[in-house]
This record gives C-alpha cells, sequence and structure tokens, in this order.
C-alpha cells in the first residue's frame, strides 16, 4: 500500500510539471501566433517574406529537434545554457505560436471582403469592424482547429522528458524501470486520456455557445 502511495505521488508530481508546461506554453504561444499571423499576411515582403521562412523552419522539423536546440544551442554560442524547463517553455511555445499563427491566417482569410465593406458602410472603423465584427466570427471557425492543437499539446509535454524535465511521461518511465513493468507506462496513459478528455470537454462547449454564429 506504501508503494502504491509513494507511485501514485510520483505520479501526481510529474502530472503536475505537464500541467505548468501545458497552460505555460498555452500563454505564450496563442498571442505570439497573432503577430505572427499579421506578418505572415502582410503584403510588406520584408515582414512577410521572414514570417514565411519562419514558419516554414519550425512546422517543417520535429518538436523534439528544437527543444534538444533551444536548450544546447544557448552553450554553444554564448557558454551559457537555459534551466531544462525554461527551455522546454520556449521551444514549445515557439513551435506551437507557428501552428496557431497559420490557424489564425487561415480563420481571417475564410472572411469575405463584404464583411469589411459593410462595416464601412456602418461608419466603423477597419479596428472596430476587425473586433465587433470579423474577430467573433474568426473565433467560432477557428475553435475546431485549435482545440486539435491544444489536444496535441497535451501529448506532446511528453516530449520534455527528452532534455530531462521531470513531468508525467517521464516519472512513468523511471516507475517501470524500477519495477521493470509497464503498468506505469500505461497508467501515464490514462492520466494523458483524462487531461485530454477534460480539454475535449472544454472546447466541446466553447463550440455549443459559439452556435448562433452559424
Amino acid at each position: 500500500m506504501d508503494e502504491l502511495n509513494a507511485l501514485l505521488l510520483i505520479f501526481l508530481k510529474g502530472t503536475g510539471v505537464s500541467v505548468k508546461i501545458f497552460f505555460l506554453t498555452l500563454l505564450f504561444s496563442l498571442p505570439l501566433g497573432l503577430p505572427l499571423a499579421a506578418a505572415r499576411m502582410s503584403k510588406n515582403p520584408f515582414l512577410s517574406l521572414p514570417a514565411k521562412i519562419f514558419m516554414l523552419i519550425v512546422r517543417g522539423t520535429p518538436l523534439i529537434l528544437q527543444l534538444i536546440f533551444v536548450y544546447f544551442a544557448p552553450y554553444y554560442i554564448f557558454k551559457k545554457s537555459w534551466d531544462r524547463f525554461t527551455a522546454a517553455i520556449i521551444a514549445m511555445s515557439i513551435n506551437y505560436a507557428a501552428y496557431f499563427a497559420e490557424i489564425y491566417r487561415g480563420g481571417i482569410e475564410s472572411i469575405s471582403q463584404g464583411q469589411y465593406e459593410a462595416g464601412k458602410v456602418l461608419g466603423f472603423t477597419k479596428a472596430q469592424t476587425f473586433f465587433r465584427i470579423i474577430l467573433p466570427q474568426v473565433f467560432k471557425r477557428i475553435l475546431p482547429a485549435t482545440g486539435n492543437e491544444v489536444i496535441t499539446l497535451v501529448k506532446d509535454t511528453a516530449l520534455a522528458q527528452t532534455i530531462g524535465v521531470s513531468e508525467l511521461f517521464r516519472a512513468a518511465q523511471n516507475a517501470a524501470s524500477r519495477e521493470t513493468s509497464t503498468i506505469p507506462i500505461f497508467i501515464a496513459g490514462i492520466f494523458y486520456f483524462i487531461m485530454n478528455w477534460i480539454v475535449s470537454a472544454i472546447f466541446a462547449r466553447l463550440e455549443k455557445k459559439l452556435d448562433y454564429y452559424k
């Protein structure tokens, strides 16, 4: 019984780290995706070209490679390094910002030009038209794609163990090695399933609340 309680405590501690990675990544990547999307859609090539190249590199390389690069590159360049947790947050925030930026861009470009013209006829400024008319519709349209990315993020927190962050999956691996059993890995899978079930339920509720935008 004591061993079970100790194992459960380790899992809960690892889950806490995974949840921190999850929320901090969302905190930074969701707003960072907006200026990145704006730069990507800009008619100015000095803004759009770097944004396109950046997004191509980030979306075209594995997140695990980006985690390793962010953690080790500062040491080789500046002879200084991030702590492991900070490196994980930076790498994952940059990665997900690129994906969210593309989702934002698709949502904004899906709105017809007539909506902007209607706002102008009503006497709205461009900013008022965007925030009062366009943005609520964009939010509704991008919600399913955003939900998919957020669900993926829950699972991707496991990749932080690549650079030694003691999150849920690493805790499960350590427990599995000690117990010479794969049961801790399957238990970790249940924890990830519960977290994703909660995320799915939240997004389903949000979609239901925004049904009036149909």
